[in-house]
């Protein structure tokens, strides 16, 4: 996902303070992610398939959904790409693609009509997304294929909105190059990083804005979502350009649990419940926080939140939320993705002078983590 203008399709910039998210408010803005490969971990090497030389890529199919979003809290747009689940509107995309939205608009590319959007659940760890089309019935759903046959070398097409332009999608082809990949997603803006395991990885020349679309096989079916890409998108170093897609079997199974309402620790559904602050690691949990963190270090309350309301100053360090102990922003964020606007919930923090003040906290809703 990427930042108007002319860098739309990565994450927009987020705040220069490691986020703790939610709570927080912190991730507003997409940024966008330099990714560095790892290779496969404790993963046999694949075995090579030789590709038929008659195989072509597929070319673009049906159920592909343009989306944008706003950055209300922080004055900016980000684009990315969707896939259509089922005719309803359910959207399968990139967490980070909506990540920091406040309002959300998915453009279906076959009947060309835009409607907005709001989030079904998401996976911030996984990358993974559900949105769906208010409005939205007789879509034309995308086909879905198994990646366990997937091999290097054969063929795929990417389809995205590349630059975030909009309009009809753009195609482009390549081979796969490799399976079981580790790659280090990383903002350039704070230094936050995710690790994604068992991507695919192509030679598709995926661009910003491709984010959340699919990567298909030579039957058109989607045999991934692409994720992140080596250019622009990013993976400086040098060498052939290099994409990664997240195989569509996971995508699927995380899909379902989002769709079944099934929370977990890494899974929130619905509505995202918003604190109000931007931390950052290094302050000084006094006791309770624990762990070499040091809680989370309040570097800006946002006006108007309920953290403001509460009277949590700038330069203190929450330490816990509702008796769980918060170590670092990290421990914050997963504490807060546990609840929901109209919660109320304990926080706990410390003073740089030592001193130590509890309050109840009514959470409202924020943008999604």
């Amino acid at each position: 996902m990427n930042a108007h203008p002319g860098h739309r399709g990565r994450r927009a910039a987020r705040v220069p303070v490691a986020a703790a998210l939610t709570a927080l408010l912190a991730l507003l803005s997409p940024a966008c992610r330099v990714t560095q490969n790892e290779g496969p971990e404790d993963v046999p090497a694949p075995v090579i398939a030789s590709p038929s030389t008659k195989a072509k890529p597929s070319g673009r199919r049906p159920g592909v959904v343009n989306i944008d979003t706003e950055q209300g809290l922080n004055s900016t747009r980000a684009a990315g790409t969707g896939i259509v689940l089922d005719p309803s509107g359910l959207v399968l995309t990139n967490n980070h693609v909506i990540q920091g939205a406040t309002a959300i608009k998915g453009t279906d590319t076959d009947n060309r009509r835009s409607y907005p959007a709001e989030i079904v659940g998401y996976d911030r760890t996984r990358d993974i997304a559900v949105i769906r089309l208010s409005g939205a019935s007789g879509l034309k759903a995308a086909a879905f294929g198994g990646a366990s046959g997937v091999r290097i070398g054969d063929p795929v097409t990417a389809v995205g909105n590349a630059g975030g332009k909009g309009g009809t999608p753009t195609v482009v082809t390549g081979r796969v190059t490799a399976l079981d990949q580790t790659v280090t997603a990383r903002d350039e803006s704070d230094g936050s990083s995710e690790r994604l395991t068992g991507l695919i990885e192509t030679s598709a020349p995926i661009k910003p804005g491709d984010s959340g679309g699919p990567l298909l096989d030579t039957a058109g079916r989607v045999i991934g979502i692409n994720t992140a890409a080596s250019a622009g998108y990013e993976l400086k170093q040098k060498g052939a350009h290099r994409g990664y897609a997240i195989p569509s079997d996971r995508a699927l199974e995380i899909a379902g649990q989002i769709r079944r309402g099934e929370a977990s620790r890494t899974v929130h559904i619905g509505r995202t419940a918003l604190l109000g602050v931007k931390v950052r690691g290094g302050g000084t949990s006094g006791g309770t926080g624990g762990g070499t963190g040091g809680g989370a270090l309040v570097a800006e309350v946002v006006a108007g939140t309920p953290a403001e309301a509460a009277g949590i100053p700038v330069g203190a360090t929450i330490v816990s939320l509702d008796g769980r102990p918060v170590d670092s922003p990290a421990t914050l964020t997963e504490l807060m993705l546990a609840h929901h606007p109209g919660d109320t919930v304990a926080i706990e923090w410390t003073t740089p002078e030592g001193g130590r003040t509890a309050a109840d906290v009514h959470l409202t809703e924020g943008p999604p983590q």
